[in-house]
């Protein structure tokens, strides 16, 4: 079973998303939630394990509605290395992203907004 400790290591080390995905599978991680209000993470595994995080940043609030184009705009200048993540993040919750799912089985990164609809589905390769 992973430990909170591994997942750190590995995003320290390996933190692109095709890279990180890899790695998380590799420790036996099927699923990761990383919440935009504070950057908390849960992390599930095989049998039902679960890891939590603590809070990465502040509490952000998200918006009530979502804006597919303003999130998006926000997650290309970080992929550009022109935010940084607190910045991304609160990018995201104005453009009412509430959550994102890495699926290490589907190998997919998933948005939702806080009514759980999906936002967008990006396939990791």
């Amino acid at each position: 079973m992973f430990n909170l400790e591994q997942i750190k290591r590995i995003h320290d080390q390996l933190g692109k998303r095709a890279t990180l995905l890899q790695y998380l599978q590799a420790v036996g991680v099927d699923k990761c939630d990383s919440f935009i209000c504070d950057g908390h993470s849960e992390y599930f595994g095989r049998e039902g394990h679960k890891v939590v995080s603590s809070s990465a940043h502040e509490k952000l609030k998200i918006a009530e509605v979502g804006n597919r184009e303003d999130f998006i705009k926000h997650l290309n200048l970080h992929s550009q290395r022109k935010t940084t993540y607190l910045e991304m993040s609160r990018g995201l919750a104005d453009g009412g992203v509430e959550k994102w799912t890495f699926d290490t089985n589907k190998m997919t990164m998933t948005y939702y907004d806080r009514g759980g609809n999906v936002m967008l589905v990006e396939e990791i390769r």
